[in-house]
């Protein structure tokens, strides 16, 4: 165990020592097993000192983008046909649909890379990613509406608008763990200045303007950004490996 874990077992174990010898004395008297309001006074004491895990947010989160991406999928037309002409209409679609593969699991790879850097969630942290997986559940609607479409301009800046705000979303998750574990924090120094973010960000605000130019000049910036991310985010797991055990 590091002097870190130590430490919060230590402060865990003084808090709740301190909160069993609070009770009055009055109260410890007349304690017994069945007193049902000493064992609740107890219970609450452990439910509020424990702070929460990440597994069931990490689970939640695997499942819905998996929902995301099976849902894109069932959206394909079966082709009239049986030849290679046949799939000539679908090709939007299917360019449609990887560019939106990518950026999906992109968004898993990296929230999987930062949770695994992250100690401790709250409940701020668990709406926050709520709000993330709210904006790439319409990652299944623009993908249809642009790939149908042949890259129209409206649909094509819908797109981007969608990805800014699933981005956006991602910044704000990012910034209340940060908050949770301190600026100065082991998660705070491997998170960095997240230059990658920030140009992607500008990324699609240009893809959004250009969309009513020349939509293909917007989806170089799609393009763009999935190749910026396309390596996995590996600096949570290289700060862990150069730490302290």
């Amino acid at each position: 165990m590091d002097c870190v874990g130590f430490y919060q077992l230590s402060a865990f174990s003084y808090q709740l020592s301190y909160q069993l010898v609070s009770f009055s004395g009055e109260h410890l008297t007349r304690f017994s097993s069945n007193d049902s309001e000493s064992w609740k006074l107890i219970a609450d004491s452990f439910v509020y000192l424990i702070p929460m895990t990440k597994g069931r947010l990490e689970a939640f989160t695997d499942g819905v983008i998996a929902i995301f991406i099976t849902v894109m999928v069932l959206e394909f037309k079966v082709p009239e046909g049986e030849t290679w002409e046949a799939l000539r209409p679908l090709v939007p679609v299917l360019l449609t649909y990887a560019l939106s593969f990518v950026y999906l699991g992109i968004y898993w790879n990296n929230h999987h890379h930062m949770f695994h850097a992250a100690e401790r969630i709250n409940g701020k942290i668990m709406w926050a990613n709520l709000n993330l997986l709210f904006w790439l559940s319409f990652t299944p609607f623009v993908t249809g509406w642009m790939g149908e479409n042949h890259y129209a301009p409206v649909p094509t800046a819908a797109y981007g608008v969608v990805q800014l705000l699933a981005a956006i979303a991602y910044v704000i998750l990012q910034t209340l763990l940060v908050a949770e574990h301190g600026p100065n924090s082991r998660f705070a120094r491997a998170l960095g200045s997240d230059t990658k973010g920030k140009v992607s960000m500008l990324l699609y605000v240009s893809a959004i303007v250009l969309a009513f130019v020349n939509q293909w000049f917007s989806d170089v910036c799609y393009v763009t950004v999935a190749l910026i991310w396309l390596v996995p985010d590996r600096r949570f797991e290289v700060k862990d490996a150069n730490s302290p055990t």
